[in-house]
C-alpha cells in the first residue's frame, strides 16, 4: 500500500501539456533538442524551473503535437495476439496517418476535365482508401515506477485516451467512473503493486441562460440552412389543375429469371387510355441493356437494374366514370453470339393505383407452334412466333367487339420479370379531403388517390360477369317456362 503522499489529483484541460520526469530531464538536455517543439517545451521546463517546479508527480499528459502520439497510432496492432503479423494491408496503412489529413478541395472544373486519374501516385492512392476525418487525440499518462525512481519509460502507463474528429464527436477511453469502481492497473514485478486511479468530468455545468442561448444560435444557424436549401428549389411548388391526378412513377426492372437462353434484355412500353397524357418529352417506351444469366439456387438469373421515370397526368371528364390505369407491356429476348434473337416471354402490369414501393414478379408466356419443326428452327436459326400487336397480351387496342376469343392459340408459361416501382401521386382533391369530408364530389375525391382502386374493380368485374351469367342463362331458358314462373310470381 503507498504512503499517504503518494495519493494524487489533477485536473487537466483539452491539450494541456504536463510534463513528466522524463521529458524534463530529457529536454533539459540541450543535446535532445532537434525539433522546434522540442526547443519550445525546454524553454517551459525552464520557466517552470525558475517558479519552482512542476506541480504534477505522477500524472503528465502527451497532447496531440508529441511523439508519442505519433508512435501510438502508428504501433497499435489489430489484433491480441502476441506474435501477430501484419498483413499487407496493416504495412501499408501504418504509414498513413488519420489524423490532419490536409486534402485538398476538388473544383468543379476539374472534375469535367479529369475525371478519372489513370496514373495514380502511391501518394494519392494512400489518401483516397482511408477514412479521412481530422482527429485530435490526446493521452493522460501515469508514471507508476517506484518511490523515488520516477522518469523511467518502461513504467509509462496510459491512463486516459481522448479523441475529438472533425464531427465534433468527443470519444473518452476508458469512460468517467461515475458510480462505478475505480479503475486497476497491476504492475509486472517483485511486489505486485496495484494502483488505482478515477476519471471525473471537471466542465463546469452549462448555465442556462448560456444553453439557451447556444440553442437559439443553433435555430439561427439551422433557420439559415433551410431558407439556402429552399432558395435553391424554389418556392413555386407546381400543382396540377381541379380535377387532375399527376402519378409521378421512379421504376426499375429488376430482373429476370426461369428462361431457356442467356443475354436477355427487355423491351416494354406503356400505353395510356383515354383521358391520360403526358408531356411530349416524356419517353413511353425503352430496351434495357443486354445481360448474361447466373446461375442463383435452381435458376438462371439475369439482373438488369434498369431504371426508368414515368410523369403522366389523368384529366377527369365524366365523375361517376371509374378511370383505367396505364398499362405497362413488356416482352423478353435473347441474343446469341451469332446475332440471333428469340422471344422469350410476353407479359402485362397494370401500374399500382396505390402510391409507394411495390415489387411486383410478373410471369411471362410465349407462343409455340405444334411439332418439332418449329422447335429445331428456334434452337438452329433462331427467331420464334411472335405478335405483330404487343397489346394482345391483354385485350387488343383496335379490338371494338364485345367478345375477345383466343381459341386455337397456343402458348407455352416461360419466366418471370420482376419490377421495383416507387409510385407518387399529386392532385389537389387531396387537400380537399380534409375540408370536404363529408361531402365528396367526384369519384377521384372518394377514392382519395385511388388506394382501394383494385378492390373496387375487382367487385365492379365480378357484378358485370355474374350479370352477362345471369342475362345468358335467361336467355337460354325456354320461352314458356319463362312466362309460367312469370305468372306463378
Amino acid at each position: 500500500r503507498p504512503p499517504e503522499d503518494e495519493e494524487e489529483v489533477v485536473e487537466v484541460g483539452w491539450q494541456e501539456k504536463l510534463f513528466s520526469q522524463f521529458e524534463v530531464d530529457l529536454y533539459l538536455n540541450e543535446s535532445a533538442c532537434q525539433t522546434p517543439l522540442d526547443w519550445q517545451y525546454r524553454e517551459e521546463i525552464q520557466k517552470l524551473e525558475k517558479l519552482g517546479g512542476r506541480k504534477n508527480c505522477r500524472i503528465f499528459t502527451y497532447t496531440d503535437h508529441d511523439r508519442f502520439t505519433n508512435l501510438e497510432e502508428l504501433c497499435q496492432k489489430v489484433t491480441d495476439l502476441d506474435h501477430e503479423v501484419p498483413s499487407y494491408l496493416v504495412e501499408r496503412m501504418a504509414n498513413v496517418r488519420r489524423r490532419r489529413q490536409d486534402r485538398r478541395p476538388v473544383e468543379a472544373s476539374s472534375l469535367k476535365t479529369k475525371i478519372i486519374t489513370w496514373e495514380p501516385s502511391e501518394e494519392f492512392i494512400k489518401n483516397n482508401h482511408i477514412i479521412n476525418t481530422p482527429v485530435q487525440t490526446m493521452y493522460i499518462m501515469g508514471d507508476l515506477g517506484p518511490y523515488g525512481k520516477l522518469g523511467h519509460k518502461e513504467y509509462e502507463n496510459v491512463l486516459c485516451t481522448i479523441k475529438v474528429d472533425g464531427n465534433g464527436v468527443i470519444t473518452v477511453k476508458p469512460d468517467f467512473t461515475g458510480s462505478k469502481g475505480a479503475y486497476r492497473i497491476e504492475l509486472d514485478g517483485d511486489k505486485r503493486e496495484v494502483w488505482e486511479y478515477t476519471i471525473e468530468n471537471a466542465s463546469a455545468q452549462v448555465k442556462p441562460e448560456e444553453e439557451e442561448r447556444e440553442q437559439r444560435v443553433l435555430r439561427d444557424l439551422y433557420g439559415r440552412h433551410r431558407d439556402y436549401l429552399s432558395g435553391l428549389v424554389g418556392s413555386d411548388f407546381e400543382m396540377p389543375l381541379p380535377g387532375t391526378l399527376r402519378l409521378f412513377m421512379n421504376g426499375e426492372i429488376v430482373s429476370a429469371q426461369g428462361y431457356e437462353y442467356d443475354n436477355l434484355y427487355v423491351h416494354f412500353f406503356l400505353e395510356l387510355p383515354n383521358q391520360w397524357s403526358s408531356s411530349p418529352f416524356q419517353q413511353l417506351s425503352g430496351v434495357t441493356q443486354t445481360c448474361a444469366t447466373k446461375k442463383v439456387g435452381w435458376e438462371n438469373v439475369a439482373y438488369f437494374c434498369y431504371p426508368f421515370t414515368v410523369d403522366l397526368f389523368y384529366t377527369q371528364e365524366d365523375e361517376d366514370s371509374l378511370p383505367q390505369w396505364p398499362v405497362l407491356y413488356f416482352e423478353v429476348l435473347s441474343l446469341d453470339f451469332w446475332q440471333r434473337y428469340r422471344v422469350e416471354g410476353y407479359g402485362s402490369l397494370v401500374l399500382p393505383a396505390s402510391p409507394g414501393v411495390h415489387m411486383l414478379t410478373i410471369p411471362t408466356w410465349r407462343p409455340v407452334e405444334l411439332g418439332t419443326v418449329a422447335e429445331m428452327r428456334r434452337f438452329f436459326i433462331g427467331g420464334s412466333p411472335e405478335l405483330e400487336d404487343l397489346t394482345y397480351i391483354r385485350v387488343p387496342s383496335t379490338f371494338k367487339g364485345k367478345h375477345l376469343s383466343r381459341f386455337g392459340f397456343r402458348t407455352a408459361t416461360t419466366g418471370s420479370v420482376t419490377f421495383r416501382l416507387c409510385c407518387l401521386q399529386q392532385s389537389k382533391a387531396f387537400l380537399e379531403k380534409s375540408a370536404l369530408r363529408q361531402h365528396m364530389q367526384s369519384v377521384l375525391d372518394r377514392l382519395g388517390g385511388f388506394s382501394q382502386q383494385s378492390s373496387v374493380y375487382n367487385v365492379l368485374e365480378a357484378f358485370q360477369r355474374a350479370r352477362r351469367r345471369m342475362q345468358e342463362a335467361r336467355e337460354s331458358l325456354p320461352q314458356d317456362l319463362i312466362n309460367t314462373s312469370a305468372s306463378t310470381v
